[in-house]
């Protein structure tokens, strides 16, 4: 069963790569189905997103669906569009493959983290069909961290 893995953890560095590319670098663990992607950049450009992105599908659709943590520390700009496909299209096609359980690290920056809760309710408001509600969405401060909570 999925969830009695997560009681042993991982650490980081027994992820295996599965892409390291210019904007991000995605990584998993197979038995825990812990998938972390590392954003590289400041700024993302809306194309580059959704490949990754669905690049990340694929693993999801083999099995490495028990949690996602999207680490997005070295951004330095808030890109609405990216986040609204993301969240209202990425994140409810992924739930249908079993990926209920997100960890999220944001930048330290409060304008930032101002941005994200935003644009959150916004999409929450303009998207009434929203997944948000079965979603285990949790922010923390390390992929340690996100490990393990």
């Amino acid at each position: 069963m999925k969830d009695s893995t997560l009681t042993q953890s991982p650490e980081v560095s027994k992820f295996k790569d599965y892409f390291d590319a210019r904007f991000a670098r995605v990584s998993y663990h197979e038995k825990s189905g812990i998938i972390i992607c590392e954003l590289k950049s400041e700024y993302v450009p809306i194309e580059h997103f959704k490949d990754i992105f669905l690049r990340i599908s694929e693993l999801v659709k083999k099995g490495a669906n028990q949690k996602f943590i999207f680490d997005k520390r070295a951004l330095r700009a808030f890109h609405q569009p990216s986040m609204e496909w993301y969240f209202v299209v990425w994140k409810k096609e992924m739930y249908q493959h079993g990926l209920s359980i997100h960890r999220k690290i944001l930048p330290d920056e409060p304008w930032f983290r101002k941005s994200v809760e935003i644009a959150k309710t916004q999409i929450v408001k303009n998207y009434p069909d929203n997944i948000v509600d079965k979603l285990d969405i949790r922010y923390c401060n390390s992929i340690e961290e996100a490990i393990e909570v």
